[in-house]
């Protein structure tokens, strides 16, 4: 049994972590197929919009509900892509008071350009997701394919911001009673919007106070889930796994993803460490004299002498990072002769991760 399967297992939530490029989004639906091989119900999300996930998992497209995979597994293995809006849309139905709160907030020009462009939305509603998913009970397991290694920090970091949003003044000025005109708010709110009004425009900042009016009475409902998010991500059944290849700057990135779990006193549960070149083994002198009946061999014994030392020096690439996590253990995934792109492809990896 390898010493990656309690986390598949054991835990309730399993966060990969890693740079791009390093097969992040193989390595969680690796995990969550694993999962479901142990008889868990498991479920994996990605929160990048390419089909990578999708195809991997043989199916033709993922909704922002979780989709079933077929597979000859006795658990249950699902798969979602996260829709920032669709999600951000749900929360505000949850938490209005009525339902023409609701359409009052989604009706909203700037309600509409936030979801798409505001800074750190994709990465909350991401939480939001996970949190959603754990609390339905439907599933054992939940694992999180995130972005590359610093906005994954923000997704981290998400429900703190939103906290720290609506207890801005700003925010708290312009929160203003529905029933209340402009011209009954304070002196100093009237000049603060006076100001934004010749910068921006009118019209934004008219559309800007209608959303804070319908968003009356709801920010308590927010401040509370934000602060069930982020018990979730400190609790000690999420697990972050750490996801790189042997490339020196992946490995830097995921250090550098260490250091910050450390600091926010969390251990990093794992390291899996992909597409590197296994090691063939084999005599230690790298140039051995194959003469005569044997010199048709040499060719070979060269190249894989040359294999051996890549082998080598990759397992050198990364043994600070797996002594800094240590002990968490590292699991290793070799570079296949074609890239995995289906289910069949995934189950050989977990073999390798997970025996």
């Amino acid at each position: 049994m390898s010493a990656l399967t309690s986390l598949v297992t054991d835990r309730s939530v399993i966060v990969c972590c890693g740079s791009g490029g390093v097969g992040k989004t193989t390595v969680s639906a690796t995990f969550a197929v694993a999962a479901a091989r142990a008889g868990r119900r498991a479920c994996v999300v990605t929160v990048d919009p390419a089909r990578r996930l999708a195809d991997s998992l043989g199916v033709q497209s993922l909704a922002n509900t979780p989709t079933e995979v077929a597979g000859d597994w006795p658990g249950h293995l699902h798969a979602l892509m996260l829709d920032t809006k669709g999600t951000f849309d749900d929360l505000i139905h949850t938490y209005a008071h009525t339902p023409e709160q609701a359409e009052g907030i989604l009706s909203n020009r700037l309600y509409q350009n936030l979801t798409g462009a505001l800074s750190g939305t994709q990465e909350y509603m991401a939480m939001e997701k996970l949190h959603e998913l754990v609390e339905s009970g439907e599933f054992d397991v939940v694992v999180v394919d995130t972005p590359p290694t610093r906005n994954a920090l923000d997704l981290l970091d998400a429900p703190r911001r939103l906290t720290r949003f609506l207890e801005n003044r700003l925010f708290r000025a312009l929160l203003l009673p529905t029933r209340m005109s402009l011209r009954a708010v304070g002196l100093a709110t009237q000049a603060l919007l006076r100001t934004l009004s010749k910068v921006a425009g009118a019209e934004i900042v008219q559309d800007a106070v209608a959303f804070f009016q319908a968003f009356e009475g709801m920010e308590e409902g927010f401040r509370t889930r934000a602060g069930a998010v982020r018990a979730l991500l400190a609790d000690p059944s999420t697990a972050y796994v750490l996801v790189t290849s042997a490339r020196p700057d992946a490995v830097a990135e995921a250090s550098f993803f260490a250091d910050k779990l450390t600091e926010r006193h969390i251990a990093a549960a794992a390291l899996v460490v992909n597409r590197i070149h296994p090691h063939f083994g084999g005599a230690a002198d790298p140039t051995p004299d194959l003469s005569g009946p044997l010199a048709a061999l040499a060719a070979l014994a060269t190249n894989m002498a040359t294999l051996n030392e890549m082998a080598t020096r990759e397992e050198g690439s990364y043994a600070a990072l797996a002594e800094k996590i240590a002990p968490a253990p590292v699991g290793r995934i070799p570079l296949f002769g074609q890239d995995v792109h289906d289910l069949t492809g995934l189950e050989r990896a977990a073999d390798v991760l997970f025996g």
